[in-house]
């Protein structure tokens, strides 16, 4: 096998070996090694793999339970939190909910015998980030608005949403009121004669911003992932622009592809 992590100073991780050891039982959890439900080797096994002493090995435990992947109390194993990742479809998000329904975001996410709810924040007229107000082709200064919310499971914050409008689709609609829409803004957006045609995402990772820090709760120094999801209706018009920021160490997104 070739040794891809090379001898040079410019090579070497030189992280703390807490952080490296949870480095490394993080990447064995969210790819299955360590299933949900597992016990982690016992710290006799962790500190002979990784030639540490105990307290070293359990200030990287206590980084991982911090990150809610596993959980342990004292006298006992630690063992993989059943839901140490969570997969999102940003396909099934996409259609207007069912006249009455809730949002689909919410209902995909009970699908996985969670409770789910949103808190909304925030409803204002605002000047969007540079990247958004490209998209709606606003002008220096222009102004959106913008519906920011925080969504919770099992009422855990999971994820920050800005979505921005073009205020001539948005103002004098439920969109400008600081109240919940049944079905979310693609069902509204429909009945208004803007039906969703086009969804594109753009999705990076990032640093967190002190906002997404607090408002997640993030235990520590991990990115978070950033989605910018641009909706377009008739005639490639853009009718809603979002923000989605979640902690990358708890979700993965799943896209699916035919061929033709």
């Amino acid at each position: 096998m070739t040794d891809v992590t090379g001898d040079s100073a410019d090579t070497f991780d030189n992280r703390p070996l807490h952080e490296r050891i949870a480095a490394d039982l993080r990447d064995e959890i969210m790819n299955g090694d360590l299933a949900p439900g597992a016990k982690l080797p016992s710290t006799a096994r962790l500190k002979e793999r990784f030639a540490a002493s105990n307290a070293t090995v359990q200030k990287a435990l206590g980084l991982l339970k911090q990150e809610r992947l596993v959980v342990g109390r004292a006298g006992s194993a630690v063992t993989v939190r059943e839901h140490r990742q969570r997969t999102m479809r940003p396909a099934a998000y996409m259609a207007p909910a069912d006249s009455g329904d809730r949002y689909r975001w919410l209902t995909e996410a009970e699908k996985l015998g969670s409770q789910a709810r949103s808190k909304l924040l925030r409803v204002a007229e605002v000047a969007p980030p540079a990247d958004v107000s490209a998209v709606l082709g606003l002008p220096e200064g222009g102004t959106a608005l913008l519906r920011h919310q925080l969504l919770l499971i099992d009422d855990e914050p999971v994820e920050l949403v800005s979505s921005y409008y073009p205020l001539e689709i948005a103002r004098g609609t439920a969109i400008a009121k600081r109240l919940k829409i049944k079905g979310g803004t693609p069902a509204l957006l429909a009945e208004l004669g803007y039906p969703p045609r086009l969804s594109v995402d753009r999705v990076s990772a990032r640093v967190p911003s002190q906002e997404q820090f607090t408002a997640l709760r993030l235990p520590g120094d991990l990115p978070v992932l950033r989605t910018l999801r641009v909706v377009r209706g008739d005639g490639d018009l853009p009718i809603e622009v979002t923000v989605m920021v979640k902690a990358g160490h708890l979700y993965e997104l799943r896209y699916e592809f035919t061929g033709e």
